[in-house]
C-alpha cells in the first residue's frame, strides 16, 4: 500500500521519499578567510552543456555556508566507491585537510585526490531556496579518472551493482 502525505504537514515524509532517489555524493572546496575549507553535499547535477553550468546546495544551517556563499570559485569532487572516509571527513568538519595529499587549481582552490571526477568553477549565481541556497557554477574545467561511485540512497551510503 502506498501512503501519500503533505509534505508540509510531515516533512519526516518529504525527507523519506526523497531519500528513495539515489544520488552520487561530493565534495565541494573553496578557499575561505581562515583557509581551505571543504564540504560534502550529494546535491550536486547539472544544469547546462552550453554554457556550461552545474549547481549544488549548500544548508544555511552550516557553519561553512558563509564561506560558500561568498566564494567566487569552487570545485566539486565526485567521490568513488572507495572514498566514504573522505565524505565522512568533510561531513563533519570543513577544515580537516591534514594528510591529503591536496593540490590547487589555478585560482588557488584546493583539490582532493583520487576522486572520480572534479569540477573547477566560478561562480555564476546564488538563488534562495528555502534552508539552502541554489549556488549555479559555471565550469571552467573538468578532470575525470574510471572507477565506481559512491552513492547515497535511503540515508545511506553504498556503491553501484551492475545489472545487464
Amino acid at each position: 500500500m502506498q501512503t501519500t502525505t503533505t509534505a508540509s504537514s510531515n516533512p519526516g515524509d518529504l525527507r523519506a521519499a526523497l531519500g528513495r532517489y539515489a544520488t552520487g555524493v561530493t565534495v565541494v572546496t573553496t578557499t575561505g578567510d581562515r583557509g581551505p575549507v571543504g564540504i560534502t553535499a550529494n546535491s550536486f547535477t547539472s544544469v547546462s552543456l552550453d554554457p556550461p553550468l552545474v549547481l549544488w546546495c549548500p544548508a544555511r544551517n552550516s557553519a561553512r555556508f558563509s564561506a560558500f556563499a561568498a566564494a567566487r570559485h569552487f570545485a566539486i569532487h565526485v567521490l568513488a566507491a572507495d572514498q566514504l572516509d573522505l565524505c565522512r571527513r568533510f561531513a563533519r568538519a570543513g577544515g580537516d585537510f591534514a594528510g591529503l595529499d591536496i593540490g590547487a587549481t589555478p585560482e588557488g582552490l584546493p583539490l582532493l585526490p583520487g576522486c572520480l571526477a572534479r569540477f573547477d568553477c566560478s561562480a555564476e549565481a546564488a538563488h534562495e531556496g528555502g534552508d539552502h541556497a541554489i549556488l549555479v557554477g559555471r565550469v571552467l574545467r573538468v578532470a575525470m579518472r574510471d572507477g565506481e561511485p559512491l552513492l547515497f540512497w535511503g540515508g545511506r551510503y553504498g556503491d553501484f551493482l551492475h545489472h545487464d
